[in-house]
């Protein structure tokens, strides 16, 4: 097993200075969630490019992220977007939320990013009630039994054509049969939604194998 970690590691370490390589910013945003004593549940800088390219590659002018934590995913994605795009981000917990102030100030997209602190569920109530333009992107990336009803609340506010993503959806008890969780629910869900034409595509990382799924959203919904 730590053989097969440290290969893992190694890879990740190659992909990851080969096609993503962080700058300051990034590189900062990480040590000042280290100080912080933030968890490091962050994505990678791959998988953070991965999340960059998608969002380049639809044209991405709005986009929803629930889970913030330090803000290093918040910005890859912010990155992606034109300068009069919009970045929404949703964050429970306050400390954290300061956190990844301070990192998208010092990344300059202070004007381009918007930190909503609270429940996500009360702030996606609150985007509904907006009636704003639908996003053309959703990233899901915080509590995990939470994931289910995520879906259900953001797909509405997700424009046809649009991408949903989510982070951590290959858990460990994935194959364990009768083993219950809200990623599995989250990922059947996904799965037989009609809205949706959804892939879920295995991530390498130094601490093991993880899935991003990545749907798009069709029909008239």
């Amino acid at each position: 097993m730590a053989e097969q970690r440290s290969l893992l590691a190694d890879y990740d370490g190659y992909i990851s200075e080969l096609f993503a390589p962080e700058d300051d910013a990034l590189m900062s945003a990480r040590a000042e969630m280290l100080r912080a004593a933030m968890p490091e549940i962050n994505v990678s800088a791959s998988e953070g490019k991965v999340l960059h390219l998608l969002a380049r590659i639809i044209g991405a002018k709005r986009i929803l992220e629930i889970g913030t934590l330090g803000a290093y995913s918040t910005i890859w994605l912010a990155r992606a977007l034109p300068p009069n795009g919009t970045l929404i981000t949703l964050e429970i917990n306050p400390q954290y939320a300061a956190v990844a102030l301070r990192n998208l100030k010092r990344a300059n997209l202070s004007q381009n990013v918007e930190v909503k602190v609270g429940p996500a569920l009360e702030s996606l109530s609150q985007l509904e009630s907006a009636s704003e333009a639908p996003f053309d992107m959703v990233f899901i990336d915080a509590d995990k039994e939470g994931y289910p009803t995520y879906l259900q609340r953001a797909l509405p506010l997700l424009r046809v054509g649009g991408l949903l993503l989510a982070d951590n959806t290959l858990p460990d008890n994935v194959l364990v049969r009768g083993a219950d969780s809200g990623v599995k629910r989250f990922n059947a869900e996904a799965a037989a939604h009609p809205d949706l034409i959804t892939a879920l595509v295995p991530v390498l990382r130094s601490r093991g194998i993880d899935g991003l799924l990545i749907a798009v959203k069709t029909g008239k919904r």
